[in-house]
């Protein structure tokens, strides 16, 4: 193994690497992403549940492995020729996590007043590049565990119990609050430089508060109703369900606006309807009630109104999502908003509209598809 070793660092790609250690934590850090990205595709695969069930075990492991490497636990052990490597893969599952969550999360059409969360799980994401040199902080490791724990499991619980509601969400939390304090207590009795650096009792003052504030999120709505995502919305002038297809005639979008085929502005004649198309992604053999929540802005009041809700059930498992729409008549001009809710009220995505006055069906250009 020695032999194979110091063959390896006399090597081009060895001294390359060596040349280049500084940039390791990038290398790891774009490696995870760049995984994540190229092979997850679906929360309720078996691949996806493998793969990340895979790195938080792994994360896990790795982490009791590095705490106890500062002790000398490994030393003259085959383990003990690698631990250097360990901060590098404890950032890389780091990485692989948080940009799994960011993917799984950024696949609904908005973010609403999730965004909050959606951008902590951004910077974790970022951040993740300056934690190899920050990483023996213990109080950091513990934190950001702590963190992708309760993420994870609000993720994977709803998806084996084939439901979602809000005592679903409080299973995970404590789930993922049992297994990061078992995990921390396990390393610190276990492990003399761990006791010497940190307070049992402000680490677990630490989790206890990454614990209460995700909960407080979930609380106000913030929080995005995993493992639910909005895949498409659409205000649209027509549909049309015939044979399990849905056909959805509405405004297209400027041709310079690539990013989006359909227009956000509404032209309007009297006597119409408004439709609001959406598609909405859901695991296998999960059943929930939603609801198209019809929003008007009052300018004298320069707030929101609500309108109606109308509520009607999804079933999981169509890779596209699952299609319904809603409709209004006798509209006013102005701004519109249609929020996707949960019975819980969690917003899984907002679609936005201006209705704007029209003389005739030729002021507007439309377009068909479908879905």
């Amino acid at each position: 193994m020695k032999r194979t070793i110091v063959k390896y660092r006399r090597s081009r790609l060895g001294r390359f690497l060596t040349k280049h250690q500084k940039y390791a934590p990038v290398f790891f850090f774009v490696g995870g992403f760049t995984f994540d990205s190229l092979t997850l595709g679906r929360i309720d695969r078996l691949y996806d549940l493998t793969v990340l069930c895979s790195h938080m075990t792994t994360l896990s492991l790795t982490l009791y492995l590095f705490n106890r490497a500062e002790d000398g636990a490994w030393k003259d052990t085959l383990l003990g020729r690698y631990q250097d490597y360990l901060p590098l893969a404890i950032q890389f599952f780091f990485g692989a996590l948080s940009s799994a969550f960011v993917i799984y999360f950024s696949r609904s059409v908005s973010l609403s007043k999730t965004i909050t969360f959606f951008i902590m799980l951004v910077v974790l994401l970022f951040a993740n590049e300056l934690l190899k040199q920050r990483i023996s902080n213990k109080y950091l490791q513990f934190g950001v565990y702590s963190f992708i724990s309760f993420t994870f499991f609000s993720f994977i619980i709803p998806v084996f119990l084939e439901e979602m509601n809000t005592a679903i969400f409080i299973l995970s939390g404590i789930l993922s609050l049992g297994l990061t304090l078992t995990l921390i207590i396990v390393i610190y009795r276990n492990s003399p430089s761990t006791r010497a650096e940190i307070g049992l009792g402000k680490v677990i003052g630490l989790v206890a508060t990454i614990y209460l504030t995700i909960n407080t999120f979930y609380y106000f709505n913030m929080i995005p109703p995993v493992p639910l995502a909005l895949a498409e919305g659409i205000v649209a002038h027509k549909m049309k369900v015939e044979d399990n297809e849905y056909t959805v005639t509405y405004e297209a979008n400027e041709w310079y606006a690539f990013w989006r085929d359909h227009r956000l502005d509404f032209t309007y004649l009297p006597g119409e309807t408004v439709y609001v198309f959406t598609s909405i992604f859901a695991p296998t053999d999960i059943r929930k009630e939603i609801a198209h929540r019809w929003k008007y802005y009052d300018e004298e009041t320069d707030d929101w109104q609500t309108v109606e809700d109308i509520s009607y059930s999804i079933n999981g498992g169509r890779d596209d999502g699952y299609r319904g729409y809603t409709a209004k008549e006798n509209v006013m001009e102005g701004q519109w908003k249609v929020e996707v809710i949960t019975t819980e009220e969690l917003v899984i995505g907002v679609i936005h509209f201006d209705i704007v006055l029209g003389e005739s069906r030729a002021d507007r250009r439309v377009e068909t598809k479908r879905f």
